[in-house]
């Protein structure tokens, strides 16, 4: 069955404004003139028939507003549109179109809007229009150009870069030097939809505060999320627009994926009816009946049930579960996140590809010098898509200078989001991160970095729960990595807007069940909230055998604000692992997992979750753990056990595992002399060496080294592999991290929608 082909009204943004622009249009509607030139404060007429005008943001942006609002209602009369979308600027027109918002307010938004993006530091923006526009991100790395941003991502063969004018310049002749695009440079007053908006961004929320959005009539579709718009989240995300990409080539596919066929242009011009003539052009005359996806992936394996309902299932919506402040909080589609795994197998395509789907991922930072962890920041903040991602933070109780760096180095990039895993206690670094840029808005204490904290312990929970220690405030405002502003408004926040509860999971793990866990979390936020009055509520998340949509969806049933997903992630084609662990993965069961000791925490007993088919890992580590607690150096182990460690273990005997463990902390700057006089420290040391050893091996995929591959995961990865078992999901290569995510989160909407009847 077919559906009609359906329509969309669309207003265009500021560089479609024009000298004489409006004409007529004055006269028609003298009524709505007068209201907007007393909001104005100077005639909107004489504005459109001033060149200087025109060129100051502050009067051109409310001079188009006011033209599109009156070309729309010169059309007052005709059937309204199925959908209605605007360009930037142009989406408030969309909203007033919609109802959401009356004239007025709408006008006295867009000209506060005008007032703070005028404000903003020199800047301009270029369009690059021509093929091979997936190469700027490399472009523009070569050339050093690294703050510049993609701030309209307009068609396939269209892109608006934004940054500072000498930035724009060099990234210019990059482009044309290589021959992949022609360049235009726009007439406008600023780095508009960059991460150069941020401040302008922080000085219009407060212009948003109070303002009622309706429930639209008709669907507008965000600038942000490339989808219709949640009345809940306007206000977050009309906030957000100011300094994120305006995600127009997704907004027009997903408005043909929906059925459009037809696109009216309210306002001057036509540009983008021309941007969507070649989408329409390739799309097929007729779609098949039923909603369209909120996200463009692949689609995903149906679900297989085991009865079929007698009642039909009610649609279900997976932007339904969970925190809606968090999805806007975090520019979300879904309530979904997936968490950093260590040594980048979070890689950046797979961050990135998550951000393009309106979702977001932590880079897996764990394990890499500084350098290595900077040029992946670069990479992200440069990519094309819309700039979401997430870094990790680890505890570094041997290394706190790395640790620090780390913090530092978040901060000067102006990372928004970080997950910090595996503390035991609340450190500097993550103050410093999480507090960097606090400050009022309207008295209220704001922080605009979020913490997303990994625990699975109570008294950790409790720490990231409440404000930071004052001693840490003290420290940090000495150094000079706080304000006396910032630290005021640290100590009114807590270190953590979001804890994540995890249970037993890959990587380290204190075995905890997540039926237990989430709720005690909770219970703890909710005390925490009672005892500080904090202005937002805190955010209690779940991780930790999330492989199925059934698991995803006893995580909501739990409290869950929101999920955290991490071993399924491991077997797909974005994960930084090699191929071969991507085999053993997928072919893995839930039975399949075993503990051993924790490389970094050798000496302490701690313990990870790991892979046992297909590698002797875990009987090799725990063996090497029990070595040192029996024994006092390697000397006194029998000659026996020696031999076959170093035959089948490391493959190399002792003195050369102590060799490569001594330049390894050479080279790292940290010295080994303790462990020259203490035998067990070195034994300890130098068994340190084969965690490490074993991860790189499996990293690299060495066939020769299998048995000693290290797998962090848990068993969600066996369930997943269960669930989607005959289907085309079988093979990792098609498992797209997207499609993992969608394949999880329709899929517990599903669960939580279906009937239950006499209890089955």
């Amino acid at each position: 069955m077919a559906v009609r082909p359906k329509s969309v009204w669309v207003f265009p943004g500021q560089g479609a404004h024009r000298v004489g622009m409006g004409g007529d249009l004055f006269d028609r509607f003298p009524e709505w003139c007068a209201v907007a030139d007393r909001v104005v404060g100077v005639p909107v007429a004489e504005i459109c028939a001033s060149e200087t005008h025109l060129r100051d943001t502050r009067f051109a942006q409310p001079a188009l507003f006011v033209v599109n609002a009156l070309s729309h209602l010169a059309l007052a009369g005709e059937p309204e549109p199925d959908f209605l979308a605007g360009h930037s600027l142009g989406e408030y027109n969309a909203l007033v179109a919609a109802g959401c918002l009356d004239f007025e307010t709408a006008l006295r938004l867009v000209c506060r809007r005008g007032e703070v993006m005028a404000g903003a530091q020199a800047g301009g923006m270029l369009a690059v229009v021509g093929a091979g526009l997936d190469r700027i991100p490399d472009l523009l790395a070569a050339a050093g150009v690294h703050d510049v941003d993609v701030a309209n991502d307009n068609a396939d063969d269209q892109v608006v870069l934004a940054g500072p004018h000498a930035a724009l310049t060099v990234a210019e002749d990059a482009v044309r030097a290589a021959g992949v695009g022609r360049c235009v440079r726009l007439t406008v007053a600023g780095p508009f939809h960059s991460r150069h908006m941020r401040r302008a961004s922080r000085e219009f929320e407060s212009a948003l505060t109070g303002v009622r959005f309706a429930t639209p009539r008709v669907p507008v579709v965000s600038n942000v999320t490339a989808r219709p718009h949640d009345p809940a989240l306007l206000p977050d995300l009309l906030v957000l627009q100011v300094h994120r990409p305006v995600r127009w080539r997704e907004t027009m596919r997903h408005l043909v994926d929906a059925g459009v066929r037809t696109v009216r242009e309210v306002g001057p011009g036509r540009v983008l009816t021309g941007l969507f003539r070649p989408v329409l052009a390739a799309a097929p005359p007729w779609l098949p009946s039923g909603p369209a996806s909120p996200v463009p992936v692949a689609p995903g394996p149906a679900l297989r049930r085991s009865a079929p309902s007698a009642v039909a299932p009610t649609p279900a919506d997976p932007a339904s579960l969970g925190c809606p402040r968090f999805r806007a909080d975090y520019g979300v589609t879904w309530a979904y996140l997936a968490g950093a795994m260590y040594r980048g197998i979070s890689s950046t395509d797979l961050v990135a590809r998550l951000g393009r789907a309106g979702l977001l991922g932590f880079f897996g930072a764990g394990g890499f010098p500084l350098e290595r962890v900077e040029a992946a920041v670069r990479s992200l903040t440069g990519d094309p898509g819309p700039g979401r991602f997430g870094m990790n933070l680890l505890a570094m109780p041997d290394n706190q200078a790395l640790e620090a760096a780390l913090a530092d180095l978040y901060v000067h990039h102006d990372v928004r989001y970080v997950e910090a895993a595996g503390y035991t206690s609340v450190t500097a670094p993550v103050v410093r991160f999480r507090f960097a840029g606090a400050h009022l808005v309207g008295g209220t204490p704001t922080a605009v970095r979020h913490v997303v904290a990994k625990v699975s312990r109570p008294e950790v929970a409790s720490a990231f729960l409440r404000p930071p220690p004052a001693q840490i405030l003290d420290h940090l405002v000495t150094r000079g990595l706080l304000t006396p502003q910032e630290a005021a408004v640290a100590a009114r926040l807590p270190v953590a807007g979001d804890v994540c509860a995890e249970a037993d999971s890959a990587g380290h793990t204190d075995a905890r069940q997540a039926i237990t866990l989430v709720p005690d979390v909770g219970a703890l936020r909710d005390a925490a909230m009672a005892r500080y009055g904090y202005p937002k509520r805190i955010r209690v998340g779940a991780a930790g055998g999330l492989g199925t949509p059934e698991a995803v969806a006893a995580a909501f049933v739990l409290g869950a604000d929101f999920v955290v997903t991490g071993s399924v992630n491991q077997a797909t084609p974005q994960a930084g692992t090699s191929p071969l662990v991507k085999e053993m993965l997928a072919a893995a069961g839930v039975q399949d997992t075993a503990y051993a000791p924790a490389g970094d925490t050798f000496e302490l007993g701690s313990r990870v979750q790991v892979l046992r088919r297909g590698t002797l890992f875990a009987a090799r580590a725990n063996q090497l753990l029990q070595l040192h607690q029996r024994y006092g150096s390697w000397e006194e182990v029998p000659e026996s056990v020696r031999a076959a460690v170093e035959r089948t273990t490391f493959r190399r005997s002792f003195a050369q595992v102590w060799q490569e463990t001594e330049r390894h902390h050479a080279a790292t700057g940290r010295a080994v002399e303790v462990a020259l006089a203490d035998p067990r420290r070195r034994m300890a040391l130098a068994f340190r060496w084969y965690f490490a050893h074993s991860t790189e091996a499996a990293l690299r995929g060495d066939p020769e080294e299998r048995a000693n591959f290290q797998v962090h995961t848990g068993p969600a990865v066996g369930a997943f592999n269960r669930l989607v078992r005959d289907t085309p999901l079988a093979d990792w290569r098609l498992r797209h991290v997207e499609v993992v995510a969608d394949l999880l989160m329709r899929g517990a909407a599903e669960v939580l929608a279906r009937p239950h009847i006499n209890g089955h």
